[in-house]
């Protein structure tokens, strides 16, 4: 803390021993990284003094900006007054009580009680728990199977991660052997000939198909974000999530919303849930919960699942040490109280939302953008060579990481996801910076194009 370095010394400290998450080792000792030393509102700064505008929210997670004083006060408060006990052995802590109360408030009415992790993934595997717990109870033990999506992200642990669907991360470990993938609903990569629609029932009727090849007896649940985040934001058709529902409606299958990117309002609704019609029995969240300030997620659990597991079984042997920790939960109350008071929700869904949304498909009329996805704050576009054959620019999906360093160059972070640009910035954010966030994209398409001779 404090501590005087030159930026040089302090990429050459960040390499000698720090191991970053979804990164090249080798690469990274010889191509540092940015070292970020402040923020502000939607601004990050690195050691060199650089401001660039944060179009990711961090990781999804700061929605409210960087600058939220009330929430910082909220954990300083909560130092004070009790930093630590845990939720083990008959105890609990007043924020932990409070936050599950307002958790429940806040989501769709079936849900009434929540589960505390530190993260997403956490909370992925908690739900693989309570999946498996709830039919045990209820003395059906042949369902074991859980479906999931390709190019799903559903976490970083070796059960979170089989719940995903890159298969780049499954070459890297044993997978669950009762997960299994259906086609993600990504029409501009796997619709073919078929109208968006089209393959919107198609891609949900792929659902259908594997629970009758495998029979409904054996299939557990289903696990699926609204929006694909960390896939490329892959908006489903429309014709999508209401064949889902479907499918789902007439079988004994349990849902489960990951929600931890689409959750507390970044699609135009509380969650995304809500804005495709779906009624899950289980809710994945976390990120912006706490707006990214403390690690906290969470299942919140239907009554339908807590009926059965909180009448019969004996111990649940499950949790974490820090679960319903009393600091993340003060933090969490606070970014809530401020989302509410604020209205946020309906700011995303009135205002900043239309107006990135208009800004934001304008930029399909650049020559190397072939396809534009968005919804509320969040956003993609595909880069390609040829707009009619779809060809891109580049093979091995290496023209999203150029794209990305130039908008790096032009104060600007974008994601890239393979051959996909994609934001999803803070509702914080003005409509000035809405319109800066679009030129400095566009300029760095136009260096991206001249890069590619395009």
């Amino acid at each position: 803390m404090g501590t005087f370095r030159t930026t040089a010394e302090w990429k050459q400290l960040d390499a000698n021993h720090h191991l970053h998450p979804f990164t090249d080792f080798n690469d990274y000792q010889n191509n540092h990284g940015r070292i970020i030393e402040r923020a502000e509102h939607i601004y990050i700064y690195d050691t060199d003094g650089k401001q660039m505008l944060d179009a990711m929210s961090g990781l999804w997670c700061c929605s409210l900006g960087y600058s939220q004083p009330e929430i910082a006060e909220a954990v300083h408060a909560q130092f004070q007054k009790l930093p630590y006990y845990n939720n083990f052995f008959q105890c609990s802590n007043t924020p932990a009580v409070e936050l599950a109360e307002k958790l429940v408030q806040m989501t769709p009415k079936q849900f009434t009680h929540v589960f505390f992790t530190n993260s997403g993934s956490e909370a992925n595997d908690t739900n693989i728990r309570l999946i498996r717990r709830y039919w045990d109870t209820k003395k059906q033990p042949k369902k074991r199977i859980i479906l999931a999506r390709t190019n799903a992200y559903h976490g970083s642990t070796i059960a979170s991660a089989s719940l995903g669907g890159f298969e780049f991360v499954h070459d890297q470990f044993e997978t669950l052997p009762y997960v299994q993938h259906i086609t993600d609903p990504n029409w501009y990569h796997n619709g073919g000939d078929l109208t968006s629609d089209e393959f919107g029932l198609h891609a949900a009727r792929e659902l259908e198909k594997r629970i009758d090849l495998l029979g409904e007896e054996n299939i557990a649940a289903f696990i699926a974000e609204p929006i694909q985040g960390a896939g490329g934001v892959i908006v489903p058709p429309d014709t999508y999530w209401p064949e889902v529902r479907r499918i789902l409606n007439e079988r004994d299958i349990l849902f489960v919303s990951d929600e931890v990117i689409c959750g507390f309002g970044r699609t135009g609704n509380m969650f995304g849930c809500e804005t495709y019609g779906m009624e899950p029995d289980l809710l994945t969240f976390a990120k912006a919960v706490t707006n990214g300030f403390q690690p906290l997620g969470g299942v919140m659990v239907s009554d339908k699942v807590a009926e059965v597991i909180t009448a019969d079984g004996g111990e649940f042997g499950h949790g974490f040490t820090y679960s319903g920790h009393p600091i993340t939960c003060a933090a969490a109350l606070a970014t809530l109280n401020i989302m509410e008071r604020d209205k946020f929700v309906d700011h995303v869904a009135n205002d900043v939302g239309p107006y990135l949304q208009k800004q934001w498909s304008a930029l399909g009329d650049h020559p190397i953008v072939g396809h534009v996805r968005g919804v509320g704050m969040l956003g993609s576009i595909e880069l390609v060579r040829n707009k009619e054959s779809r060809e891109r620019l580049e093979g091995d999906q290496k023209s999203g990481g150029i794209c990305r360093e130039f908008c790096v160059a032009n104060g600007l972070i974008m994601r890239a996801v393979g051959d996909s640009m994609i934001i999803s910035p803070p509702f914080v954010s003005s409509h000035a910076e809405i319109d800066l966030l679009i030129a400095r994209a566009t300029k760095s398409l136009d260096q991206t194009a001249e890069y590619y001779s395009v």
